[in-house]
C-alpha cells in the first residue's frame, strides 16, 4: 500500500536527514560548503555524499525490517532528487537568493547581526540564541524535498 510505504519512508528519511545533517557532516564541510568556487562545491558534495549514504542505510533498514515494497527506480529517483536539492540549498547563496525572491530576507537574517532586531546582551554584545532564520529556511526547504522524495520512492 503506497500510503504505508510513504509514511515509513518519510520517517526514515526525516530521521536520517537529521543525523546526516548534524552528526555525519564534519565541521569542515559545514564551514566550507558555502565558499565560492570549487572548494565550496567539493565540501558540499562530500557533505551530501555522507548524508545520502546515511539516508540509504536508514532506508535499507526500514525496507528490510518492514518488508516495504519499493523499486530501485523509485529509490534512485527519490535519493537523487533529495541529494541534488540538498546540494543546491547548502551552497548558501542559492537559498539566500530564494529568500530574497520570496520576500524572506529579513527572516533569513534573523538571529544574526544583520537583522534589525539582533539579540544583544545588556552590555550591547551579541547574545546567545537558538538558531537563525537562515537555518529554519534551510531545514524547511530540505523537509519539502524529503516529502517529494518519499512520494517518489513510494509511488515509482
Amino acid at each position: 500500500m503506497p500510503a504505508t510505504v510513504f509514511g515509513a519512508v518519510f520517517i526514515a528519511l526525516f530521521v536520517a536527514h537529521s543525523v546526516g545533517d548534524h552528526w555525519v557532516q564534519t565541521s569542515h564541510q559545514a564551514q566550507a560548503k558555502g565558499l565560492p568556487g570549487w572548494p565550496g562545491r567539493l565540501a558540499d558534495a562530500r557533505h551530501v555524499l555522507g548524508l545520502t549514504l546515511t539516508k540509504g542505510i536508514t532506508l535499507a533498514a526500514a525496507v528490510l525490517a518492514l518488508h516495504l515494497h519499493v523499486t530501485v527506480l523509485g529509490l534512485t529517483a527519490g535519493l537523487a532528487l533529495d541529494a541534488v536539492s540538498h546540494w543546491w540549498a547548502d551552497r548558501r547563496t542559492t537559498l539566500a537568493r530564494l529568500a530574497e525572491l520570496t520576500g524572506k530576507t529579513e527572516f533569513f537574517s534573523l538571529g544574526t547581526g544583520a537583522h534589525p532586531a539582533a539579540p544583544v546582551t545588556a552590555q550591547g554584545t551579541p547574545a546567545a540564541h537558538l538558531g537563525t532564520g537562515a537555518y529554519a529556511l534551510d531545514q524547511s526547504f530540505h523537509h519539502l524535498f524529503l516529502f517529494i522524495a518519499a512520494l517518489l520512492i513510494a509511488t515509482v
